[in-house]
């Protein structure tokens, strides 16, 4: 995980006149200076991207490392221990035969949170 982070965090330089030439270099300034929290990175834990990606941009993006560890760990482990620790053998059973919609629902829902925040934004 760290080392994804390291590509993340020293390689935005050279991708940045390519994210430049595509014209968001602006909304990538603009994510790189609001303030980092760990909850993308729990909720990505979940989805059925890769978590590299997740890694890669919160390297990108400058994430202190003390959140960044904390999430992952809680992402990678803990959340589905905890749902197998609650629910037992039958949460175990469901997760299997469940995770990929859950991931994807997950995913839905952190898109259309983050829709809907910038819809607010912008009409403010």
């Amino acid at each position: 995980m760290f080392v994804g982070y390291a590509i993340g965090y020293y390689a935005i330089e050279m991708a940045m006149p390519f994210i430049a030439k595509l014209g968001y270099a602006d909304q990538f300034e603009s994510i790189s200076r609001r303030p980092r929290t760990d909850w993308p990175l729990l909720i990505a834990g979940f989805t059925p991207i890769p978590f590299k990606i997740f890694t890669l941009a919160s390297g990108a993006v400058g994430m202190p490392l003390a959140p960044f560890r904390r999430a992952i760990g809680a992402a990678s482990a803990y959340l589905v221990a905890g749902a197998i620790r609650l629910g037992g053998e039958k949460a175990e059973v469901a997760l299997r035969r469940h995770i990929e919609p859950v991931g994807w629902i997950a995913l839905v829902l952190f898109v259309g949170l983050i829709a809907w925040l910038w819809l607010r934004h912008q009409g403010a």
